[in-house]
């Protein structure tokens, strides 16, 4: 049984409010725990198929939620289920004719057949959507545990009693159902993923975190994220019952939470040092293709989020290339030098990290983007937006968000029966899914960037 917790942070979990968790304390002590290194990007798509297939972002050819579809300069596409071609472990299982339950898991919309029951994920539109292999699945469910809550309506918002009311709602719907089918099902293999710590998170972060340059004591959400953890945990609780002793225990984030400082606005940036030229002035914040760039004299754009996705306009690879493919190698050097050296608003470092695809990546599939900048190393968002009048932004452009991602997740293992724990020790995302595969007899799959970890 694997319960996956989106943006779950180690810290929370194993230090600071672990004796208030007892049920993923009791799996610590009797197992083994440790930070689960996240996929690069650490962000929720791709890093679960990362996961859960064993192979990185360059293989899958999904390099985050948005991804260039060719080589012109606009077709972005979402990646949703059908960007995945990659075998799950719940593949590799159902060839074997074993049958699993996957609820929840991101990005499993459009829902696709597998052998056993699944739902799809937070991309679904609504609960009147086909969410459910087999398809009447959908009717038992609502019958049981009412109309399917594929994600909050936005967690990015000012109204933060309504949030959190949403957020408790939407969990409460997906351990129901999760409940339900690990009673109701004849499983060999079970996981379901719950975003509502990510939600949390990203609504509510500098109310709980003392660390946050914006936290106040005594504000009124200041437990709020502690009493969601304790929740989750009593929840979490009632399936162990479930599982039973003799089930292998799995609990795992695909990243963690930070502090997010501010946001380095990388396309004003580009402008003021001459690698982007847009055709006319910007009113008020706006992406700069909305404005129209000038791509006959533009060497470099970039897309924002939590990380940075850097693209050089290349001459023979894009439609209107202006870098020379010789200076191609210069060019990312003298980007990479700028941004690591580029420091907050009074010039002090904040340990920006570049990286290249060909470096992080076994292979590359897709587009990739040519650099990914994580700024302050996740401290500080990438704002896309032009029109802020400044690099550095202490406020998010798609809303109140006081959280990043942190590079590592967590994982709790504990065998069947609560064999001999084993110290804590790290781990890497794509260890997870050759581990599971291993408890079943089936070899790692090729190509894959992890291994299976020794005490599985």
């Amino acid at each position: 049984m694997v319960l996956g917790l989106d943006c779950a942070a180690p810290e929370l979990v194993f230090d600071r409010w672990r004796d208030q968790l007892p049920n993923l304390n009791r799996l610590m002590t009797q197992g083994v725990y440790g930070p689960l290194e996240s996929s690069l990007p650490p962000i929720t798509v791709p890093a679960w198929a990362c996961m859960m297939s064993g192979k990185d972002p360059g293989y899958l050819g999904v390099y985050g939620f948005r991804n260039r579809k060719d080589r012109s300069y606009d077709n972005l596409s979402m990646a949703t289920s059908l960007a995945f071609k990659e075998d799950m472990v719940w593949d590799h299982l159902g060839r074997l004719g074993k049958k699993s339950v996957v609820l929840s898991f991101p990005p499993s919309y459009p829902v696709k057949p597998i052998s056993g029951w699944s739902t799809s994920c937070f991309l679904t539109p609504n609960a009147k959507s086909a969410y459910t292999h087999p398809p009447e699945l959908k009717e038992e469910l609502e019958r049981a545990t009412g109309a399917y809550i594929p994600d909050v309506m936005n967690f990015r918002t000012d109204d933060k009693a309504n949030l959190l009311q949403q957020i408790h709602a939407m969990a409460k719907n997906h351990y129901d159902q999760a409940e339900y089918m690990a009673k109701e099902k004849d499983w060999d293999f079970f996981m379901m993923v719950e975003m509502g710590v990510d939600r949390i998170h990203h609504g509510l972060w500098k109310y709980c975190s003392p660390t946050h340059p914006r936290f106040v004591p005594g504000n009124p959400y200041e437990n709020s994220i502690r009493d969601f953890y304790i929740y989750s945990d009593q929840r979490i609780g009632k399936l162990l019952e479930l599982a039973g002793p003799d089930t292998a225990i799995l609990v795992v984030s695909d990243h963690g939470a930070r502090d997010m400082i501010g946001g380095i606005c990388i396309n004003e940036w580009l402008i003021q040092e001459g690698y982007l030229k847009l055709n006319g002035p910007v009113e008020g914040l706006q992406n700069p293709t909305k404005v129209g760039i000038d791509w006959e004299n533009t060497k470099v754009w970039a897309e924002g989020g939590y990380y940075s996705r850097i693209f050089l306009n290349v001459r023979g690879r894009e439609p209107k290339g202006t870098v020379a493919p010789e200076d191609y190698d210069n060019l990312r050097a003298e980007l990479t030098e700028k941004l690591t050296a580029l420091g907050d608003e009074t010039g002090a470092s904040i340990g920006t990290v570049i990286y290249k695809p060909e470096d992080i990546y076994k292979k590359i599939n897709g587009i990739a983007p040519d650099l990914l900048a994580l700024f302050g190393d996740l401290s500080w968002r990438a704002v896309g937006t032009v029109g802020h009048g400044s690099i550095h932004t202490r406020e998010n452009d798609t809303g109140p968000d006081d959280a990043n991602h942190a590079r590592d997740g967590l994982y709790i293992y504990s065998a069947p029966q609560g064999e001999t724990p084993v110290s804590p020790r790290r781990a890497a995302l794509y260890d997870i899914a050759p581990s599971i595969l291993k408890l079943y007899g089936i070899p790692a799959p090729a190509n894959g960037a992890g291994q299976a970890l020794d005490f599985f």
